[in-house]
């Protein structure tokens, strides 16, 4: 059985160094990184072998030459569908409002125990694989004048791709499973997001918003929004 490769980007020798071990001992193959210049670097030498690069990554937020979220921009451009977890040690709202937005699977503030960090890999990695088996022989369909390939992380419209990430897939696909009828923000949450705290809710606030902008080329396509209540993936044609 082969190994879950992470791409430990933690620019701390010893905390680095105690993290590698402890994820090996629990069998993960770990590619360490001191920075984020790095990481990026060996993100992209991975994926030139033509596999999938790595499994899932843990960047620490506070790195020299590339901070753990510029990583993670440069990263999702190229594998729109790697999970990945901040490490940080920071506390500040902002930060981990941010890390949301981009799609984040997790937010661990430092400091930590490692065996909280393999928990939260492990619950990541079996969510992610149970949404790639459920999407694994789904064949593109239309969305009004649009053609969702969940598959392959696609939007098109006229002809034009939009590249998405797996979260914004997966936001859609609920949607669209749920079209024409209210459904609870907690449910969304507990459905996509895995969880209904604060943080999480704002993270998808911001998707709604790119979903919206993402459809709206289509006038029969309408996210709507009430207040305190749920949300309506409205399809009018």
């Amino acid at each position: 059985m082969e190994h879950t490769k992470v791409l430990l980007a933690e620019d701390d020798y010893d905390f680095g160094s105690i993290l590698k071990q402890y994820l090996m001992i629990h069998n993960f193959e770990v590619i360490w990184a001191k920075d984020g210049e790095e990481a990026y670097t060996l993100f992209i030498a991975e994926e030139h072998q033509g596999a999938k690069a790595f499994d899932i990554c843990v960047f620490d937020v506070m790195m020299p030459k590339l901070d753990g979220f510029s990583l993670a921009e440069k990263v999702i451009e190229h594998d729109p569908e790697v999970s990945f977890i901040f490490l940080t040690a920071k506390k500040m709202k902002e930060d981990k409002i941010r890390g949301l937005k981009l799609g984040a699977d997790d937010y661990i503030v430092k400091p930590f125990e490692a065996d909280i960090l393999v928990l939260r890999l492990q619950n990541i990695l079996k969510r992610t694989q149970r949404n790639h088996q459920s999407s694994k022989n789904e064949q593109p369909f239309s969305i009004g004048a649009y053609i969702f390939d969940k598959q392959n992380y696609q939007l098109q419209f006229n002809g034009t791709i939009q590249r998405i990430t797996e979260k914004e897939a997966q936001l859609i696909q609920y949607f669209f499973d749920h079209k024409n009828q209210m459904v609870k923000r907690e449910d969304v949450l507990a459905n996509v997001w895995g969880n209904d705290d604060f943080f999480s809710g704002r993270s998808m606030d911001v998707f709604i918003s790119r979903l919206r902008k993402y459809f709206k080329e289509d006038p029969t396509i309408t996210i709507e929004s009430t207040r305190g209540v749920g949300l309506t993936f409205k399809i009018n044609n």
